[in-house]
């Protein structure tokens, strides 16, 4: 059940094919062996903090590895490019790179991958090589479009902050010109001061149109209150509180889960996921919460049963005010503001963490938050959410 996204396959889950769990049993050793070489080879990479190093790398080996089980579900294929375009996203949020920097370190990540491989004597046929040559550059190519597309979204909003706050001084010069030219008995100071204040009405007319032409920001940055929180007990508090409407099972990978984050925001986020299951899942199945830890990062995970989000719509979630077009709206369950999903995003992003969704009708409806253990070094880090 969506162990990939979180990057807690089992070697020893006799569902997974035999190649499958060589792979996983090797995650650790490869996605360390990948950093070593990144922070050599790559200049932007060499003074990373290691959870932002980590990045999404242990789910994106495990999706990889799980397709080499026969059968996998489409599912996996959506995975994949959720990975990878969050991969991009918190790259281009959380460190100095550019997109060529993105590409190396993914080619670093496959030719790594493929030498350890060997290395341990995993056996891997023509055709198992080349579908996973296939889809890691196809990945590669993913990661940098979206590494563009939000680098270009943070610009927008640099731009736009920019903008507002030359009104202010832009409004100073205005006022100054103007009492000169009223006060003034010189005629050439007055000309001047009209010049003046021309050119600083002609400016303020082109900032209001450069910030009505940006979709600036339109919820405030979040502001975060960090502290020590048990990330096991705020997560079994949520549970607590869901289950006098829905049945939850909690699982939790050890206790306590101790890090630095904002609890209230993260306790809204994850109260969030869990209202969505309850809204709009399969009423007679339960609600599955699980906390996991990977290398200097934590998870969330959410999952429910029920009609799956459509993979063209995996994306307009996070957008404010809208919803995946199918959800719910069968049993008039449509109603709502459509901002739940996009603060739990920016509540991610702000802690140096992503959010991960994967839906399909087999295998039911996940998000995944993850997260540094320690947000306080990328508090209030850039949202592009």
């Amino acid at each position: 059940m969506s162990a990939n996204l979180t990057g807690h396959l089992s070697p020893d889950d006799p569902e997974l094919s035999p190649v499958t769990r060589a792979m996983v049993a090797l995650r650790g050793q490869i996605v360390e062996a990948w950093m070593i070489e990144v922070r050599a080879a790559v200049p932007q990479a060499k003074e990373l903090a290691l959870p932002i190093a980590e990045n999404t790398l242990p789910a994106y080996y495990d999706t990889l590895a799980a397709l080499l089980t026969p059968g996998h579900s489409a599912r996996l294929l959506t995975d994949l490019g959720a990975l990878a375009s969050e991969h991009g996203g918190e790259r281009a949020r959380m460190t100095s790179y550019d997109a060529t920097a993105v590409i190396h370190e993914m080619q670093i990540f496959r030719d790594v991958m493929f030498r350890e491989l060997e290395r341990h004597g995993v056996p891997l046929d023509d055709g198992q090589r080349a579908m996973l040559f296939a889809h890691i550059d196809a990945t590669i190519r993913e990661s940098a479009n979206s590494f563009t597309v939000v680098q270009a979204a943070l610009r927008e909003q640099f731009v736009a902050a920019m903008a507002h706050d030359l009104r202010t001084p832009l409004s100073t010069a205005q006022m100054a010109a103007e009492m000169i030219n009223h006060t003034s008995q010189d005629p050439n100071a007055r000309r001047f001061a009209e010049k003046i204040v021309a050119s600083t009405q002609r400016i303020d007319g082109m900032t209001r149109e450069l910030l009505d032409r940006i979709a600036f920001c339109k919820t405030g940055k979040i502001t975060l209150q960090i502290d020590r929180v048990d990330m096991a007990e705020l997560v079994r508090e949520v549970a607590r509180s869901a289950e006098a409407f829905h049945s939850v099972e909690l699982a939790v990978d050890a206790e306590p889960v101790e890090g630095w984050w904002c609890g209230e925001a993260i306790r809204r986020a994850v109260e969030n996921l869990v209202n969505n299951a309850i809204k709009y899942g399969d009423g007679e199945a339960p609600i599955r919460l699980t906390v996991s830890t990977t290398v200097e990062r934590v998870q969330v995970m959410v999952h429910n049963q029920g009609p799956p989000i459509a993979p063209e719509d995996s994306e307009s979630v996070f957008q404010l005010y809208r919803r995946a077009g199918n959800q719910g709206l069968a049993e008039g369950k449509g109603e709502g503001w459509g901002v739940g999903l996009p603060y739990v995003r920016r509540v991610a992003e702000a802690h140096g963490g992503s959010v991960m969704m994967s839906s399909s009708i087999e295998d039911g409806t996940t998000f995944v938050i993850d997260l540094p253990a320690d947000a306080r070094p990328f508090a209030g880090a850039p949202t592009a959410a």
